[in-house]
């Protein structure tokens, strides 16, 4: 009996990138984890995980996770062509302790609501 394509385990190559498209979002947070601590014990330090951009759910979820883990040294938005779809992320080699990282304050920010002129479009475009 075959197993069904969603049941299967996907083979994931550690080359220094992550595509997201092909995992389901409950299974980010995990992945992402394991990602990181796999590439740091095989002694790749920069690498590029691909989010995509769309509403940019799935990017702040990996920014909230990346500003927690401390193994990371610093993360930010990819600088060529993909821009918010892919995120870029520099880890502390493994021989090095990392120092340890404060958990960032549930904060209610500018990022949490859609900017006005998303908000505008949306209500002149989608009907209700």
């Amino acid at each position: 009996m075959k197993t069904p394509p969603e049941d299967r385990a996907l083979p994931v190559v550690l080359d220094g990138v992550l595509d997201l498209h092909q995992f389901r979002p409950a299974e980010v947070n995990d992945l992402v984890r394991e990602y990181l601590r796999s590439c740091r014990a095989a002694g790749i330090l920069q690498l590029r995980i691909i989010h995509g951009k769309g509403k940019g759910v799935l990017r702040r979820r990996v920014h909230d996770l990346l500003a927690v883990e401390p193994m990371v040294r610093a993360f930010g938005l990819a600088q060529d062509r993909s821009s918010w779809g892919a995120t870029w992320v520099d880890l502390y080699p493994a021989d090095v302790t990392p120092p340890a990282k404060r958990l960032p304050r549930q904060t209610v920010t500018a990022q949490a609501r859609p900017p006005f002129w998303y908000r505008l479009l949306q209500s002149i475009f989608v009907r209700k």
